[in-house]
């Protein structure tokens, strides 16, 4: 299968139109992948919050999702576009941090929305609501298991994912450049712990002054990385081989060594 990240640059003195039509063209120049990955929140920047609401997109119909939606088609590829500050139902519905998946026809066929958010009681943290589901994607090479950024912190999600039959962690981001190096460590621990491949795809540029990490990586089942990309925009190339998946799950069948509900410490 062979997987494109899209590694796009946040830049604030560009309008979020024109960062999409950019991602759209992104995207069709992609046409021979199997599989394309937008980062987290790219049109608005995953901490421009005081852009959240004004910039906020019902589910279905939105201008994301119309530009997303046809880029797909027409470069006939899976599409994981990243995320959309998503409004709820109503007027006044909650926020949430919303991934998109199109298949090659263009419809859409997965969200999630992201279950840790970021910012310790202030940001994202109080301005969004928590999603509550866990998502695959079946495509016809592989299954995908979708997380959003700090989602990445929580191991227990993506072993939930893999028991759900995900063999491809795919992870777009808004990682801030301070703490790049628990990025690719964190990104290659969900490999290796869950014998998957990771498709971890960040932003470039700057959001509302946070300089972002850069460095999407793409990771094989032994941790050992594919790709990585620099600090500004690019775009990543990558084949994943899923048969040679289930071969290193065959012979270094360390999942099936879980020990599962043991007893509560003595206190």
């Amino acid at each position: 299968m062979r997987a494109s990240l899209i590694q796009i640059a946040v830049d604030p003195d560009e309008s979020v139109d024109s960062r999409r039509r950019r991602a759209a063209a992104l995207v069709r120049e992609q046409s021979g992948a199997d599989l394309v990955v937008l980062p987290e929140l790219w049109p608005t920047g995953a901490f421009a919050y005081d852009l959240f609401a004004a910039e906020a997109e019902p589910l279905v119909g939105g201008p994301t999702y119309e530009v997303m939606a046809e880029a797909a088609a027409d470069a006939g590829v899976w599409l994981h576009a990243g995320s959309i500050v998503e409004r709820g139902a109503g007027f006044d519905g909650p926020l949430y941090n919303t991934s998109l998946v199109f298949s090659p026809a263009g419809e859409l066929t997965r969200t999630y929305r992201k279950i840790h958010r970021f910012g310790f009681d202030k940001g994202e943290a109080v301005m969004m609501a928590a999603g509550a589901e866990l998502v695959t994607v079946p495509l016809p090479e592989a299954t995908l298991g979708l997380a959003t950024c700090y989602d990445l912190r929580f191991p227990e999600l993506f072993r939930g994912l893999v028991d759900a039959g995900a063999d491809v962690l795919v992870i777009p981001a808004g990682w801030p450049e301070r703490r790049r190096a628990h990025w690719t460590l964190l990104a290659r621990a969900r490999a290796v712990e869950n014998q998957s491949y990771v498709l971890a795809v960040g932003t470039a540029g700057t959001h509302a002054d946070v300089r972002q990490a850069g460095h999407s990586i793409a990771v094989d089942p032994w941790g050992e990385v594919l790709a990585e990309a620099g600090s500004g925009e690019q775009v990543l190339t990558v084949d994943l081989d899923l048969t040679g998946l289930g071969v290193t799950r065959e012979q270094f069948p360390a999942l099936k060594d879980r020990v599962l509900g043991l007893a509560e410490p003595r206190r």
